[in-house]
């Protein structure tokens, strides 16, 4: 089956509209559905204008879609960056002026995104130890949750403006005893359906949760009466779209330089990462196994900030949950992403009174849930599973994340796994690079790794393995390693189930780890020498 696929690829760009216009379209509309109130939920949490999320989605969307290098990914505000974003408006002063220099600063990391595909570096998760990008991921769920828990029991948001993610945390029972009975209840409401509308066992569960939440959250809304018995800070306002759509981005923050600096690189550097990570987890979802060209997309996410930034839109990355939807509803091109931005506009243009009749409590506890998603205590086992020494990498980067930010947090997770290896007896001379030669025959390729491969080595092997074409039988021999460490595992592990996907004559062994003793039981756990 997988061969007819691979013979009947759906076609791209005009063709491909014409070819899949109905499956793309009805993939679009229902991502829409699901991508409104989060985008609207992210820009709020974020300290930008809500209507700015959907600024972003449709730019996403209907722009950024047409020269992207992947083709089921959809584009938009994630919120995984609320962290970051939230943290520059601050920074800048707040308010008004923080969300414009902010801007400024998207602008920039959006040019050195572009930059960073035409050097082809979409290779950039790979020198990253995977323990540390899930412990980054799971702090940034953290914070989600902390920042969120207020919105949820409708909490002034005056007292919470300004408070770090630990003080938030410290001060959830102060939170729990001033909460709002009304608009709590409507929160709770949808949060509990946001976490038990997975686990239905009936054709109703195709209809997102986030959709489910609204069609629940609105009519709740009017019911209580929202409008004349809560305070204004209960309800979504968007405003008027020709009005706020303007110039609005401000370089006056390069005044600030540290914090400037500071915020582009955590911008294009976390963005990147994140949007990489969404790229490479959608190609293994693809049904027809096509790969998509990472430099070419962080070219056009990266003009894709530019502009949105232009306007006064969030941050964009290729969102892991809306790219799943639009998978699973049977996207097979471009076009789905396309839909998805053209249909937000739409209801922005015709039903934008519609969307301010959302309450933000609702919007809250689909941000817990993705929250809750990312920092799940099974994130904490499985990494447990890989190994100790991963769990620790995992908790300091979570830790330092927490007290500090996320560029100190993932730069600790990086040198506590470098350390971690130098006592697990990698070699000193290879932390960048370690021999790795290639021979071939005419069926056969040999691949063979000395000394350590690790996670600052691995782009280098990589590259190599990368450069053996389709239709031969590969052999990674690392018999010669003192070390290879579980991002390695890992990497070789996806290497395999891409390269074998391309074709049946296509086949990769990976032999050698015989005198190798596992740090754990799991399959891909860091791999030491025996020395005898």
């Amino acid at each position: 089956m997988m061969e007819n696929k691979k013979m009947t690829l759906p076609l791209d760009g005009l063709a491909g509209l014409k070819q899949n216009f109905f499956t793309d379209a009805l993939s679009g509309f229902s991502v829409s559905l699901l991508a409104i109130p989060l985008s609207l939920g992210i820009a709020k949490a974020s300290d930008f204008p809500p209507l700015m999320g959907l600024i972003t989605a449709i730019v996403g969307g209907m722009i950024v879609s047409i020269v992207a290098g992947s083709r089921l990914t959809i584009k938009g505000p994630a919120a995984g960056l609320i962290v970051i974003v939230a943290g520059a408006v601050a920074d800048f002063g707040g308010g008004e002026a923080g969300w414009h220099l902010t801007l400024g600063t998207i602008m920039v990391a959006g040019v050195v995104q572009v930059l960073f595909g035409v050097f082809k570096l979409g290779k950039l998760t790979d020198i990253f130890p995977l323990s540390a990008v899930h412990g980054m991921l799971a702090a940034i769920g953290i914070i989600i949750i902390s920042k969120q828990l207020p919105v949820l029991l409708d909490i002034n948001p005056v007292l919470t403006k300004g408070k770090e993610p630990l003080e938030l945390l410290r001060e959830i029972p102060y939170f729990i005893a001033h909460f709002d009975p009304k608009a709590t209840l409507v929160g709770l409401v949808s949060f509990g359906i946001m976490q038990l509308w997975p686990f239905l066992d009936h054709p109703i569960k195709k209809i997102p949760a986030p959709l489910v939440v609204l069609l629940f959250a609105i009519p709740a809304e009017l019911m209580l009466d929202f409008q004349h018995t809560e305070p204004p800070y209960a309800l979504v306002r968007i405003g008027n779209l020709l009005e706020s759509v303007r110039i609005n981005f401000d370089f006056g923050g390069i005044a600030q330089t540290g914090i400037f600096l500071k915020y582009v690189v955590m911008f294009a550097l976390v963005g990147s990462l994140e949007s990489l990570l969404t790229v490479k987890a959608i190609d293994m979802m693809d049904p027809y196994r096509r790969k998509s060209d990472n430099n070419r997309d962080l070219i056009a996410v990266g003009a894709g900030n530019v502009i949105a930034a232009v306007f006064g839109g969030l941050p964009m990355i290729s969102e892991v949950a809306r790219s799943s939807a639009n998978v699973a509803n049977g996207a097979r091109t471009r076009w789905a992403n396309f839909f998805h931005g053209a249909f937000i506009l739409i209801f922005l243009l015709a039903a934008s009174q519609v969307i301010e009749l959302i309450p933000n409590t609702a919007l809250a506890a689909m941000l817990i849930t993705v929250g809750i998603r990312l920092a799940h205590p099974k994130e904490f086992v499985q990494t447990f599973k890989i190994g100790k020494e991963q769990l620790l990498v995992f908790v300091v980067t979570i830790l330092l994340t927490l007290a500090t930010d996320l560029l100190i947090g993932i730069a600790a997770g990086m040198f506590t796994e470098i350390i971690i290896n130098w006592l697990n007896g990698k070699p000193l001379n290879v932390i960048f690079k370690t021999p790795t030669e290639v021979s071939f025959t005419d069926t056969k390729y040999l691949v063979k790794i000395s000394q350590a491969a690790v996670f600052t080595n691995f782009m280098g092997i990589k590259r190599k393995l990368e450069a053996i074409p389709p239709g031969f039988e590969v052999e990674i021999n690392l018999e010669n390693t003192l070390l290879v460490d579980h991002s390695v595992m890992e990497n070789l592990h996806h290497f395999k189930h891409d390269y074998e996907a391309q074709g049946k004559d296509s086949k990769v062994h990976i032999i050698g780890l015989d005198e190798h003793t596992p740090v754990s039981g799991h399959k891909l756990a860091a791999r030491k020498k025996t020395l005898v």
